[in-house]
C-alpha cells in the first residue's frame, strides 16, 4: 500500500479530505495528521435533532468541539439549542442544508428512529463522521446499508449505546468472558414497563415551526397528531420499535458483549407481546409488555422481557394498564423460569454453571464481583476496549481514525436481535430461524419481507 502522509494541515482540512479514502486505508499506520493548534481548528459539530437527547449530546460534544450548526424539522427545538450556545450555531430546518455547511466536520444525530439511517448515510457520504443515537436502525436492511456505507467511506461512526463506556458494564463483561461464572448458560435481559396505552388521538393544526412532511420522512403520511412527535414517537411502529428497540438496543448490546457474539446473533427468536390499544386507529401501536426467548450457539438461552415491577411514567400514555393473570400466563408460557416472574429490576443477568453476575445502571452485583478485591482479574486476561467517556471516545477516534467502542457493524448485530423480536411479536409469536451470516430468516418469506419497510418518496433511503 502506498504511504500517505498528511502534514502542514489543520484537523478540519484533514477530516474533510479523507471522505474518499477507504476503511482499509484508515487502518494503515502510515496515515498521520498533525494535532490542531488553536481555536480555529476545533472540530465543528452539527447537531441534527435538537430535542432532549440532541440537547444532551450537544452539551456532551461541546467539551471536545464547537457547536456550529443545528437542524430540526421543528425549529422551536433548533432555536432553543442555538440560544444555549449564545446564538452562534446556524439553524436549519432541513438537515441536508446543514450537511452542506463546510464548517461541520462531525454530525451528532439524535432524531426519531425512522430518520437515523438516512441522516447517517447522507452525512458519511459527504465526508462527515457521525455520532448516531440508538436504536442503530429502524430495520435490519437499514442496518446493513449503514455498515456498507461506513466501509465505503471510511468515516468514523459511534453509536450512542453509552453503556459500552460504563465501568460497571465493562467489569460485568470481563468477569463473564474470563470465566468467573463458569460456562455461560443463560442470560436474562429485562426492560422496565413503559406504558404505550394511549389514544385515539385527534388531529391538530400543524405548528408553523414544524415541517410535518419532513418530520414524517420515509414513513407513511398521516394527519398531524402531536402524539406522533418528539419523545413519544417511540410508541408508533411508523417511527420506532417501542421499548423492544429503545432500551433493548442498550441491554441486548451488553448481553451480546458478554456472550462473545458481537458480530453474529441468535439462531432462533420467539416472542409474544401485549398491545394495550389492540391496533385501534390513531392509537399508540407498539407493545409495552413482551417476553421472548432467543437461542444462541453453545446452548445459550437469552430471555428478553418486561419487568412489571418497574413502571416509569412517560408522557403521552394513559397510564399502566393492569395485566391479568391470564395475560401473564400467556405471555411467559409454561416453562418460563420463576425468577423471571419474580424479577423486580431491569438489567442484564449472566448465569453460568458456577455463579452469576447482574448489572444495570444502578450497579454491579454478584459473588464474583464481591471476590474481585481479593481475586482481581489477571493482567493477561480478556479485556474490553478501554473507554470511560463515550463522547470522548468518538472525538478521539475522529482525530486518530481508529475504531470506536460502539461501531456500526457491532451495533447492527445487537439491534438486529431486537428487530427480530419485534417481527416475531408482530407475527403473533411465530418462531423465527435466523441465519446471522446471510442475515435472513430461514424458510419464512413473510417474515423476511419485514426486514425492510416501504419508503415514501422523496425521502427514500439508499
Amino acid at each position: 500500500m502506498k504511504k500517505i502522509f498528511v502534514t502542514q494541515t489543520s484537523r478540519r482540512q484533514f477530516i474533510q479530505s479523507t471522505a474518499g479514502i477507504t476503511a482499509t486505508m484508515f487502518a494503515s499506520p502510515f496515515i498521520l495528521a498533525e494535532e490542531a493548534k488553536g481555536a480555529n481548528d476545533r472540530i465543528g459539530v452539527g447537531v441534527v435533532g435538537a430535542g432532549g437527547m440532541g440537547s444532551g449530546d450537544a452539551k456532551n460534544a461541546a467539551r471536545f468541539g464547537e457547536i456550529v450548526a443545528v437542524a430540526d424539522a421543528d425549529t422551536r427545538h433548533a432555536e432553543h439549542l442555538k440560544n444555549t450556545y449564545n446564538g452562534k450555531p446556524v439553524v436549519y430546518q432541513d438537515y441536508r442544508k446543514l450537511l452542506e455547511n463546510k464548517d461541520v466536520d462531525v454530525v451528532i444525530q439524535a432524531t426519531p428512529d425512522h430518520w437515523h439511517t438516512k441522516i447517517n448515510v447522507d452525512a458519511m457520504r459527504v465526508g462527515k463522521d457521525v455520532y448516531g443515537e440508538k436504536p442503530f436502525s429502524l430495520t435490519i436492511d437499514e442496518g446493513k446499508l449503514v455498515c456498507k456505507v461506513v466501509k465505503e467511506t471510511g468515516r468514523v461512526f459511534q453509536t450512542g449505546t453509552q453503556q459500552r463506556s460504563g465501568k460497571e458494564f465493562q467489569t460485568a463483561v470481563e468477569l463473564v468472558r474470563n470465566g468467573r461464572i463458569g460456562k455461560l448458560k443463560r442470560v436474562l435481559v429485562a426492560l422496565p414497563y413503559y406504558s404505550s396505552w394511549g389514544g385515539p388521538f385527534a388531529p391538530a393544526e400543524i405548528p408553523a415551526e414544524l415541517d410535518w412532511d419532513l418530520y414524517q420522512g420515509q414513513a407513511p403520511t398521516h394527519p398531524h397528531i402531536p402524539q406522533r412527535t418528539h419523545a413519544i414517537f417511540r410508541w408508533w411502529y411508523e417511527y420506532a420499535g417501542g421499548m423492544v428497540t429503545d432500551w433493548g438496543n442498550h441491554h441486548i448490546d451488553v448481553a451480546h458483549w458478554g456472550m462473545n457474539c458481537d458480530y453474529s446473533g441468535p439462531l432462533s427468536v420467539e416472542g409474544r407481546g401485549i398491545f394495550p390499544n389492540e391496533n385501534k386507529p390513531d392509537c399508540f401501536n407498539t407493545p409495552d409488555r413482551f417476553f421472548a426467548v432467543l437461542k444462541y450457539p453453545e446452548d445459550i438461552e437469552l430471555f428478553f422481557y418486561t419487568v412489571f415491577a418497574e413502571k416509569p411514567g412517560f408522557h403521552g400514555s394513559t397510564g399502566h394498564q393492569e395485566t391479568t393473570k391470564e395475560q401473564l400466563n400467556w405471555l411467559f408460557g409454561e416453562n418460563c423460569p420463576q425468577e423471571i416472574h419474580d424479577n423486580k429490576r431491569n438489567g442484564i443477568m449472566f448465569i453460568g454453571d458456577k455463579g452469576r453476575v447482574f448489572v444495570n445502571r444502578g450497579g454491579l452485583f454478584g459473588k464474583p464481583v464481591e471476590e474481585l478485591k481479593e481475586n482481581p482479574l489477571p493482567e493477561n486476561g480478556w479485556k474490553v476496549q478501554p473507554s470511560g467517556d463515550h463522547m470522548k471516545n468518538f472525538f478521539d477516534c475522529v482525530r486518530d481514525r481508529k475504531t470506536t467502542v460502539a461501531p456500526a457493524e457491532l451495533e447492527h448485530h445487537s439491534v438486529s436481535a431486537c428487530h427480530l423480536t419485534n417481527i416475531s411479536i408482530r407475527l403473533g409469536g411465530r418462531k423465527l430461524q435466523w441465519d446471522s451470516v446471510k442475515e435472513e430468516i430461514i424458510g419464512d418469506p413473510e417474515a423476511n419481507s419485514m426486514l425492510k419497510r416501504e419508503q415514501r418518496k422523496p425521502y427514500q433511503i439508499g
